[in-house]
């Protein structure tokens, strides 16, 4: 009896949904031969078989996050270090390769969908795409059911039925930055070199790669022609209650103040606003690129650079619920933006994970207004859009000068800790 309708079979006693699918939802598909290639991302040639979701076999998810009891909770981690230019030229045929078989997939999703109004799955996907490698010269199985299993995520998430084809030509406008996926165990670090399909890739090693067991990762190229070695590791997340509580105000003014001392500067882009401005109007595309690119790295490197020393400090970290939507809307948007204040409260959550301590938003009504001294109420203190200017204001009943964003961050901080003063 064929896989999946046995009785006594383990897998369809743990997944008994799958032998209830109706026979008629099966889709009728071509596999992806040479000739499915020949002429681009249409279905052609290739034996025409039943892909059945009770003919897959078990597998163990690959998103599997252990815990062994001996040495504590393990976190997935992701390392991006930048490969050396040499090997661009080898990374871009390879991305044409991968551009085929996500084309191959939206057209077979498109084409199924419209004759049986079901999509294919990611399992679907790699039935269709298996014994495929020969039509390659570079890329092999792992990244084929990768790219799968991908596409079959992503059009699941949009809810469409077709998603924009991947281009390979840079000349094009509409040309898609290169991507490489690839399962795990495709990769390793031998030799100083990362070794994948067949080729060694010499990288910038700021992290140590021979220490870390590789797991699912790709290679990503970014709007400069930069390629980056992408990777998901596992690490051990190693608790440490030392410090203090810390509480950080977010702004506009100031990305981020801690109530700790330690400030995150939000003004990356103003700063060269000008030369992009006279770049885009000299037409200088690669020059505004390369400017942009900087103001990322910048605003990048100080955000980590903040959120490790917080973290490394303290023995819990409470944030603001400052929304997020409401800084990046109207005239503020330019500097809401600019400040970044997602990626940093992202940052601050899986440092504070990866520490072991504790990361919470609190709310910050009036942590402004109150005094974070004697946790008074004054008239003097700023109020409202009108005082936003006002960075310094000195307490009525206790006499103490605050800094505006230093004091929101001491109340916050006392609120996450529970004893906000009243």
């Amino acid at each position: 009896m064929a896989w999946g309708h046995s009785e006594d079979d383990p897998w369809q006693q743990r997944r008994p949904f799958r032998a209830a699918r109706q026979q008629d939802h099966e889709p009728q598909v071509r596999h992806l031969t040479r000739k499915s290639f020949s002429g681009g991302p249409v279905l052609q040639g290739g034996e025409e078989r039943n892909v059945s979701a009770d003919s897959l076999c078990p597998f163990e998810p690959r998103d599997h996050n252990p815990y062994n009891a001996h040495m504590g909770t393990i976190n997935t981690k992701t390392l991006r270090v930048r490969i050396k230019d040499k090997h661009v030229p080898l990374l871009r045929r390879m991305a044409r390769e991968v551009n085929t078989v996500w084309n191959y997939c939206n057209q077979a999703n498109r084409d199924h969908w419209r004759k049986h109004r079901r999509h294919l799955t990611g399992f679907d996907l790699n039935k269709l795409c298996t014994g495929s490698s020969p039509a390659f010269d570079l890329i092999g199985d792992s990244t084929i059911q990768e790219v799968g299993q991908h596409y079959a995520s992503k059009r699941k998430a949009s809810g469409k039925s077709k998603l924009r084809w991947r281009v390979s030509d840079r000349k094009r406008r509409s040309y898609s930055l290169g991507w490489i996926p690839f399962k795990s165990r495709a990769a390793a670090f031998k030799n100083g070199s990362v070794r994948f399909a067949g080729h060694s890739f010499r990288t910038w090693d700021s992290y140590g790669l021979g220490a870390y067991a590789f797991r699912a990762g790709c290679f990503a190229e970014d709007a400069c022609g930069n390629w980056y070695f992408c990777i998901n590791v596992h690490v051990e997340a190693k608790p440490d209650t030392k410090g203090q509580p810390v509480g950080i105000d977010m702004g506009l003014k100031e990305a981020a103040v801690a109530s700790n001392g330690l400030r995150c500067s939000s003004d990356w882009y103003r700063r060269i606003e000008h030369k992009i401005a006279t770049a885009q109007r000299a037409r200088h595309k690669e020059r505004v690129k390369r400017l942009h690119a900087k103001v990322k790295n910048s605003r990048k490197d100080a955000q980590h650079k903040f959120s490790t020393a917080v973290v490394r400090s303290a023995s819990a970290v409470y944030v603001g619920n400052v929304p997020v939507k409401l800084l990046t809307s109207g005239s503020q948007a330019k500097s809401g933006y600019d400040a970044g204040i997602h990626s940093l409260k992202t940052m601050l959550r899986y440092k504070c994970e990866y520490a072991g301590i504790d990361y919470r938003e609190v709310n910050e009504a009036f942590s402004t207004q109150v005094c974070s001294a004697c946790g008074a109420l004054p008239p003097t203190s700023p109020k409202g859009r009108a005082d936003l200017g006002v960075r310094h204001w000195r307490c009525c009943q206790c006499g103490t000068l605050h800094d505006r964003d230093l004091n929101a961050a001491l109340n916050i901080a006392s609120a996450g800790a529970g004893h906000r003063p009243q």
